[in-house]
């Protein structure tokens, strides 16, 4: 059974190069076999996490369904800015609420044991790759298997077309590279044997 990869952006930005890196991973990723299920952070806005709100209010439904999706997935397809050479505020929220215990759930239930890859871009020339650190720093913490390869992007203005297709050819093969090795792994740590 092919596995089950959720995509998304830590940018919440309409015209974002990091969204439009994701629309193109997640179609190379669909190309190579995977079921793949493309989200959009700013479809489920959360408040900043607060100890007293999830107290009070417990968990909102926004992080409960990100929650869902990402409990029902194998692993994950993280492209993520560089936000001040480090993680993006939204992305960072919602490992956060997505973390948080629930009593009839295992810990950190949406994370253990399951892969991660990682991509960014950006107009400069690293590409996002000092946020990428953040990123695989805080995802091992949390009991996933990010892969060992990764790729950032510079130059974002010249990779993508009108329609938001990837167009540099160098640039889709790199990103091929890293879906197929999240693949390959993510249906190894899936299989009946392992």
């Amino acid at each position: 059974m092919p596995p089950k990869i959720l995509a998304f952006a830590g940018s919440t930005r309409s015209l974002s190069y990091n969204k439009m890196l994701a629309e193109n991973a997640a179609e190379i990723a669909r190309e190579q076999g995977a079921r793949v299920n493309l989200i959009d952070l700013r479809d489920y806005p959360l408040p900043l996490y607060d100890g007293d709100l999830e107290e009070s209010h417990g968990i909102p439904e926004n992080g409960l369904e990100i929650r869902r999706m990402m409990c029902d997935s194998h692993g994950f397809l993280v492209i993520s800015p560089e936000y001040n050479s480090s993680i993006s505020a939204v992305l960072k929220n919602t490992i956060d609420w997505v973390s948080r215990p629930r009593p009839d759930e295992p810990p950190l239930v949406a994370f253990k044991g399951k892969t991660a890859a990682l991509l960014a871009t950006s107009p400069g020339w690293a590409g996002g790759m000092r946020g990428l650190v953040t990123v695989r720093y805080i995802l091992g913490n949390i009991g996933m298997h990010v892969i060992p390869e990764q790729l950032a992007l510079g130059k974002a203005g010249q990779l993508f077309g009108n329609n938001r297709e990837l167009i540099d050819e160098s640039a889709r093969q790199g990103v091929s590279r890293v879906v197929k090795q999240l693949i390959e792994i993510t249906e190894k740590l899936n299989s009946p044997a392992s």
